[in-house]
């Protein structure tokens, strides 16, 4: 029995179904999400199927989350998207149902759930979903409302086709959402603003980041700053991308200072993995995109000097 069919028969049984996917959300976790959740109404109209987390304005676009009483988790099932492991799954009531299910496409490296499917070498969740959707195809079908969920999960998490893990059977994916009928250029549009405050942050990142003569950089962005254009941390993630647009920038570390003074880590890289890294504090994630926590100044200091000992000695090697 393959997984994706394990996973099919746990859903033909439950009556009731609630999705999570991860804190500090993106596209391509509430793309999957949503996706999945209006796949299964369409295919299941008499189950109780349920989105759950908090959503940030600037991705609102992408559909509103339910209210879920903790008496609905019982003998529910419940699936998480896009999430590699249980600490950053967003509200904790997830282990709380009958049975879990985790459909990721990160390294295994929690392989929490009842049932998994785990594909490290797909560009999203959102392309997952959309295979799963393939496989059951006899049950399942793909709408165009869902579709374009699942178009906005891979634009988001291929950064627009451009990271590697973009592949052939990205485009083929991708190709087959367009033909349901949805506007591409929409979803272009949407994923490609900025708010006034974002605009000005971005400037400010690319023209002040400190890159060293490897091609390691760094940017850290305060609470004071985020105070100053009205922004809150968990609006920064459209950013995270910005430094690798600068030709002498190889991988990077963007630190967003928290309200207690610690920080959120997102780690990018156009060479070396710099997943090793991550875990090292607290974090983890993919080769060349990662995310991680510092307690402290001295362990941002620790993170960027130790960037910069990576960039040095993959480029004595390449």
């Amino acid at each position: 029995m393959s997984d994706t069919t394990a996973i099919f028969n746990a859903i033909e049984q439950a009556k009731t179904i609630i999705i999570h996917r991860h804190q500090r959300t993106d596209p391509d976790a509430l793309g999957s999400q949503f996706g999945l959740k209006l796949t299964l109404q369409h295919a299941f109209p008499d189950k109780q199927i349920f989105a759950v987390g908090t959503i940030p304005d600037d991705l609102s676009w992408l559909g509103q989350s339910d209210t879920v009483s903790d008496d609905q988790y019982t003998d529910a099932l419940v699936i998480t998207v896009d999430t590699a492991n249980t600490e950053r799954i967003d509200d904790d009531r997830f282990n709380q149902g009958r049975q879990l299910v985790k459909i990721d496409h990160h390294p295994n490296d929690d392989n929490y759930g009842d049932l998994s499917w785990v594909l490290p070498d797909a560009s999203s969740t959102s392309e997952l979903i959309v295979d799963f959707i393939d496989a059951h195809q006899e049950t399942l079908s793909l709408t165009r409302d869902a579709a374009l969920l699942f178009y906005a999960g891979i634009v988001g998490d291929t950064g627009r086709f451009l990271y590697p893990a973009t592949s052939a059977h990205t485009f083929a994916v991708a190709s087959e959402l367009l033909a349901t009928g949805i506007d591409a250029a929409e979803v272009g549009r949407h994923e490609n603003e900025l708010s006034r405050g974002l605009g000005r942050l971005m400037g400010d990142v690319l023209a002040n980041i400190e890159i060293d003569d490897f091609g390691a950089a760094h940017y850290v962005i305060s609470q004071a700053q985020l105070a100053s254009l009205s922004l809150a941390a968990n609006e920064v993630q459209p950013l995270v991308s910005t430094p690798g647009r600068l030709a002498d920038v190889r991988a990077w570390l963007l630190f967003v200072e928290n309200p207690d003074g610690s920080y959120r880590v997102h780690l990018r890289s156009k060479g070396p993995a710099v997943n090793e890294l991550a875990k090292a504090h607290h974090g983890g994630g993919h080769d060349l995109a990662s995310g991680a926590n510092a307690a402290d100044q001295q362990e941002v200091d620790d993170m960027i000097a130790s960037l910069s000992k990576l960039m040095q000695q993959w480029q004595q090697t390449h």
